[in-house]
């Protein structure tokens, strides 16, 4: 089974992808993660086509079983919130246009799964997704790290 982690943002969205071995010997494989980035300075419609673009191009390089998306639960900023939401749409949409399933974690149901902890740091976060994927080293980017923590999440609630 293969799982897309999703980070959204509208500047940057983090990938996460993580393939569970469900033989006889269940194992999880780090395959891949990174940054979808669109710029400030393009519109906001090429921006969310992008996001389109990008995350189509992913799926069908990866082939997931399913996508899993952190929730925007709460915001400090209305004017961030809105095209945040925009690109979550985008990303349902995308998820939607092939036929993948969709599950959705808080921050708060990441940390708690991940953790064991629902008010951990994000570095105790990114240590347990170190030590469970058997990384040598954590992503560069937190968005990246982000997404394959509610990956991680998918897999120890829903599998």
């Amino acid at each position: 089974m293969i799982i897309l982690g999703i980070d959204p943002g509208l500047a940057t969205i983090g990938y996460g992808v993580i393939e569970k071995n469900t033989g006889r010997k269940p194992a999880l494989k780090y395959v891949s993660c990174g940054l979808i980035e669109t710029s400030p300075t393009e519109v906001r419609p090429e921006r969310l086509k992008k996001i389109n673009n990008e995350l189509s191009r992913l799926i069908k390089k990866h082939k997931p079983n399913v996508l899993v998306m952190e929730n925007l639960y709460f915001f400090k900023n209305l004017k961030t919130a809105i095209p945040v939401s925009q690109a979550g749409g985008v990303i349902l949409l995308t998820a939607a246009k092939n036929n993948l399933p969709v599950f959705s974690f808080t921050p708060l149901q990441v940390k708690m799964t991940v953790t064991g902890f629902g008010r951990a740091e994000k570095t105790e976060v990114q240590s347990k997704i170190k030590k469970l994927l058997g990384l040598k080293e954590l992503p560069k980017a937190d968005d990246a790290a982000d997404a394959l923590a509610v990956a991680l999440t998918y897999i120890i609630k829903e599998t």
